[in-house]
C-alpha cells in the first residue's frame, strides 16, 4: 500500500474511533436494525437526505430520535397531511399590532433532523417546500433568506401500503434524496427482545443515553470523509455501474434493456462515490474497496432507476435490476 494511502488510513482509524460507541449507544434503545442505522449515518456524514419506506411500527421514528440525541443534535418532527401549507414547514410572517410589525416564525424546518413523516400525504406544493429547503439549505420568509442549520439532515418516510390519498412524489424530487432504505420487519429473536421493551423501561433506556459526538465534530468528519482515497480504477467501476441503468446494450446486459424506462441521473454517480467513502469510514478505512460500492448500490440507485411497465407487469423491481448489473458488471 502505497505510503500516502497508509497515513490516510491511521488518521481515518483514529477519527472514526467514536463510531463504535456511537452504535453502541443508539443500540441501547434500538434492537437489531444496523443496515438502518448504517444508511442514516451514511447520511449524517456525506450530508445527504434519506427517503425511508416501510409499513408503520417499525421504529422509525425511535430510530431517528436516538441518533439525534447520541449526536446531541435538534429533532423535529413533521406529519404530512392533505392540508399542511408550505408555511406549516418553513414558517411564516405574523403580524403583532402592539408594534405594528410583521415578526418571522421559523417552522419545524430549523432544526438538524427532520422527520417528514408519510411525506406522500401532503400535496405537491408542500412538499416543494420541503424540497427546496433541502436542496438549498436555505429558506425565505417574506423578504428575508435565513440558512439552515448544519449539519441538516431530512428523513421523509413512505408508507409502501396504501396508496389511496396519497401524492406520490415526482421523479426529479425523489432524485433530490441521497438514499432510499426500506425497513424490514425484525427476526423472531430481535422482535423477543423488543417485547421487554415496555413503556416505561423504553423511556428509562432512551433517558440513559449519552452524547458521543456534537454537530460540529460532525461537520469536521464530513469534511475528513472527503479525503478517502477511491482508485480511478473504482471511479470507472462507479461509472460503468451508473451508465449500465442507461445503456444495457452495452455491458451483456440487453435482457434488462426493455425493463428500463429511465437511468440513473448524474447524481447517482456523484452519491455513489460519496456514500461508499462513508462506508469504508464506519468501518474504520481510509480507502473505499468494490465491496463498499456494492454495499451501498441499492440505496443510491433504487430511486433512481425507473421501470417500465412490462418489468412491473412481470413484477420485476428496481433491486432485481440492480442485483442482475453488480453481477454483470466486472469489478476491478
Amino acid at each position: 500500500m502505497d505510503k500516502t494511502i497508509q497515513q490516510l488510513h491511521q488518521k481515518i482509524q483514529a477519527e472514526s474511533v467514536f463510531i463504535q460507541d456511537l452504535k453502541n449507544e443508539i443500540h441501547k434503545v434500538i434492537i437489531g436494525q444496523d443496515y438502518v442505522v448504517d444508511r442514516i449515518l451514511i447520511g449524517l456524514l456525506g450530508n445527504g437526505h434519506i427517503l425511508i419506506e416501510g409499513v408503520p411500527g417499525l421504529a422509525k421514528t425511535l430510530i431517528i430520535k436516538t441518533i439525534a440525541k447520541c449526536v446531541q443534535a435538534k429533532f423535529q418532527r413533521i406529519q404530512f397531511t392533505p392540508d399542511l401549507l408550505p408555511a406549516d414547514i418553513i414558517g411564516t410572517l405574523i403580524y403583532n399590532p402592539q408594534t405594528t410589525q410583521f415578526v418571522v416564525k421559523k417552522g419545524p424546518v430549523f432544526t438538524n433532523f427532520l422527520l417528514a413523516d408519510e411525506i406522500n400525504r401532503a400535496p405537491a406544493k408542500t412538499q416543494s417546500a420541503l424540497l427546496e429547503a433541502m436542496q438549498e439549505r436555505q429558506v425565505t420568509i417574506g423578504e428575508q433568506t435565513y440558512k439552515l442549520e448544519e449539519p441538516f439532515l431530512v428523513l421523509a418516510t413512505q408508507n409502501p401500503i396504501e396508496q389511496e390519498g396519497t401524492y406520490p412524489l415526482p421523479e426529479a424530487q425523489v432524485d433530490r434524496f441521497m438514499l432510499k432504505i426500506k425497513i424490514t420487519y425484525p427476526d423472531k429473536e430481535e422482535e423477543k427482545s423488543i417485547l421487554e421493551l415496555t413503556p416505561y423501561v423504553l423511556e428509562e433506556k432512551f433517558s440513559s443515553i449519552k452524547p458521543v459526538v456534537s454537530p460540529t465534530e460532525i461537520l469536521k468528519v464530513s469534511k475528513i470523509i472527503d479525503e478517502i482515497y477511491i482508485d480511478e480504477k473504482l471511479k470507472d467501476y462507479i461509472l460503468n455501474i451508473v451508465d449500465s441503468t442507461r445503456n444495457p446494450q452495452d455491458y451483456n446486459l440487453s435482457d434488462i434493456k426493455s425493463l428500463i424506462m429511465y437511468g440513473a441521473s448524474p447524481r447517482a454517480s456523484i452519491y455513489l462515490v460519496l456514500a461508499s467513502k462513508c462506508y469504508a469510514f464506519l468501518n474504520h478505512r481510509g480507502y473505499v474497496i468494490p465491496d463498499d460500492i456494492k454495499s451501498v448500490a441499492y440505496d443510491v440507485l433504487r430511486h433512481r432507476i425507473i421501470l417500465t411497465y412490462e418489468a412491473e407487469a412481470e413484477e420485476i423491481t428496481t433491486d432485481d435490476v440492480i442485483k442482475q448489473i453488480l453481477n454483470t458488471i466486472e469489478v476491478p
